[in-house]
C-alpha cells in the first residue's frame, strides 16, 4: 500500500472514529434518561435538558467551528474537538448532579461540534473527486452503525453496570483518536488555514438566533404560538438573524460567505437535507409511542424494532456513494426522498392488529429512503464549493440536519399532543388506557401526514437544485 493511499485511510479512520463516538453517545445517552432521571432524583422536565442542551450548543457552534477549521486548520480543532469530547465526557462520568451534567453536557457538545464540523470537509480534502461520493458514503455507513450499537451497548451497560458507563468508554477512545489526529494530520492532510480574521459578531449573533429558535419550537407545545415567552424567543430569533445577514454582508472576513447561497448546488441541498431529516425524525420520535402504547410492546423488543432503520442506513449507505458516480445526486436524492415519502404515508395505515412485519418493512423503507439521501447529498455540497470554504461547508450540512432533526420532533410532538389531547377533552398520554386507542391512532395518523407533507416539500427542493 502507497504511503498517500495509507495516509488516506487513515485520516477516513480518524473520521469514522469521531462520528461513531458522537452519534453512539447520542442514543446511548436517550436509552440511559429514565436510569439518570432515577439515580439523580429528578424530574422529566428537567432531564430532557440533558439531551437537549446537548443540541442546541452543537447546533449552535458548528458554523462557528467549521469557519474555524477554514482559519486555523482542520488539525488545530480537530485535534481540541477530541480533547473537549473527552473532558465533557469525564465530567458528564462523575457528574454529582442534574445541574454538573447538563453543564458537562454542554461541554461534550462544544467539542461534538468541532469534531462535526470537520469531519466532512476532512474526507473532501484527501479523497480525489472520483472518490469522495464511496468516502462518505462509507461515513454514513459509520453514522448508522453508531446509532444501531448505542441501544444494544446501552442496555449491556445499563443492565449490569450504571449509566455512568456510558461516559467512561468515550475517555480511552477519545484520548487515542486526539493524539492518532496529531500523528496523522499533518502536511497536507492538516490543511493549513487562511489565517484570516475570525467573525466574532457574526458568530454571536448566530448563536442568539439559532438557540432562540430552537428554544421556541421545542417548547411549542408547551407555551402555545401566543404566548409571552413564545413571542419573545421568536422575535429574539428574527432580529439577532437580521442582524447577522447585514453583518455578514459588511464585515471582510464573514463567518459564513453569503456567496455560497448564490451556488444552486450548495442552497438547495442543504435546505433539503433539513427537510429530509425533520421528515424522518418525525417517525424516529412517533413510533416508540406507537410500539408502546397501542401494541403494548415491552422496552427491548421496541429497541429492536427501531434498530431497523438504522440498519438499512448502514448497509444502503456505501452504496448509495458508489452509485453517486454512475448517476450523480439528484436522481439518486429524488428516490430517496420518494421512498422517505412512501414510507409515511404506509404508517399512515398501520394498525396495532397488524403483524410485527407491518411495522418493520414501513419503518425499513425510512431507513433505505434515508441512505439513498445522505451521501449523494453531501458529496454534492462539498464538491461545488472552493477548498478555503469547505469548513463552512461542512458546518452548514451539520447544523441543517440538526435543526431539521429539532424542527421534526418538535411539530410531531405539537401535532400529536394537540390531536390527543383535544380528542381525549384535555388527557394526557402519561395517563394512556386501552380506551385511548381510537385516539392515538388518529393523532398518530395526523402526525404521519405531516411528516409525508415534509417530504413532498423536499421532493420538490431537490428536483428544484438542477444538474450537476
Amino acid at each position: 500500500m502507497s504511503s498517500v493511499l495509507k495516509k488516506k485511510w487513515m485520516v477516513f479512520s480518524l473520521v469514522a472514529t469521531s462520528i461513531f463516538m458522537s452519534t453512539l453517545d447520542s442514543s446511548i445517552v436517550n436509552i440511559a434518561l429514565p436510569y439518570i432521571m432515577q439515580d439523580l432524583k429528578t424530574d422529566l422536565q428537567t432531564i430532557q435538558w440533558v439531551v437537549l442542551i446537548y443540541l442546541i450548543v452543537v447546533s449552535c457552534l458548528l458554523l462557528s467551528f467549521g469557519r474555524l477549521s477554514d482559519i486555523k486548520g482542520r488539525k488545530s480543532v480537530y485535534v481540541i474537538g477530541f480533547a473537549i469530547f473527552t473532558a465533557g465526557s469525564l465530567f458528564c462520568s462523575v457528574a454529582p448532579g442534574h445541574q454538573t451534567l447538563i453543564i458537562a453536557r454542554a461541554l461534550q457538545g462544544c467539542g461534538a461540534s468541532m469534531l462535526m464540523a470537520c469531519s466532512p470537509a476532512l474526507i473532501v480534502d484527501v479523497f480525489p473527486a472520483k472518490e469522495r461520493g464511496k468516502a462518505l458514503g462509507m461515513i454514513g455507513a459509520v453514522v448508522a452503525a453508531g446509532l444501531t450499537t448505542g441501544p444494544a451497548v446501552g442496555g449491556v451497560l445499563l443492565e449490569y453496570l450504571s449509566w455512568r458507563y456510558i461516559f467512561y468508554i468515550n475517555i480511552p477512545i477519545g484520548l487515542a483518536a486526539a493524539f492518532g489526529a496529531l500523528s496523522v494530520l499533518k502536511g497536507d492532510y492538516a490543511v493549513k488555514g487562511s489565517d484570516e480574521p475570525m467573525d466574532k459578531a457574526g458568530s454571536f449573533l448566530l448563536i442568539i438566533s439559532l438557540s432562540s429558535l430552537i428554544v421556541f419550537v421545542t417548547q411549542l407545545s408547551r407555551w402555545g404560538l401566543i404566548s409571552i415567552s413564545s413571542l419573545f424567543f421568536a422575535g429574539v430569533c428574527v432580529l439577532a438573524g437580521i442582524g447577522f445577514v447585514l453583518n455578514e454582508k459588511k464585515t471582510e472576513f464573514p463567518l459564513f460567505d453569503m456567496n455560497l447561497l448564490k451556488i444552486k448546488l450548495f442552497l438547495f441541498p442543504v435546505i433539503s437535507s433539513a427537510v429530509l431529516f425533520a421528515a424522518l425524525f418525525v417517525i424516529i420520535f412517533m413510533m416508540p409511542f406507537y410500539l408502546t402504547y397501542p401494541c403494548g410492546f415491552s422496552a427491548s423488543k421496541t429497541g429492536g424494532i427501531m434498530i431497523v432503520p438504522f440498519l438499512f442506513l448502514l448497509f444502503f449507505s456505501p452504496v448509495a456513494g458508489i452509485l453517486y458516480n454512475k448517476f450523480r445526486s439528484r436522481a439518486l436524492c429524488m428516490t430517496g426522498m420518494s421512498t422517505l415519502m412512501i414510507s409515511l404515508i404506509s404508517l399512515m395505515t398501520v394498525h396495532p392488529s397488524m403483524g410485527v412485519v407491518s411495522i418493520l418493512w414501513r419503518i425499513a423503507l425510512a431507513g433505505l429512503g434515508t441512505a439513498l439521501y445522505i451521501s449523494p447529498n453531501n458529496t454534492a455540497i462539498m464538491s461545488c464549493v472552493p477548498l478555503q470554504r469547505r469548513g463552512t461547508a461542512s458546518g452548514a450540512v451539520a447544523t441543517a440536519r440538526n435543526l431539521g432533526m429539532v424542527i421534526g420532533v418538535a411539530l410531531a410532538g405539537l401535532i400529536f399532543s394537540t390531536s390527543f389531547s383535544t380528542l381525549t377533552k384535555g388527557a394526557s398520554l402519561e395517563n394512556y388506557f386501552a380506551v385511548m386507542e381510537p385516539f392515538f391512532m388518529i393523532s398518530f395518523k395526523r402526525t404521519m401526514a405531516m411528516g409525508a407533507v415534509l417530504s413532498v416539500l423536499g421532493l420538490f427542493i431537490t428536483w428544484a437544485r438542477g444538474k450537476e
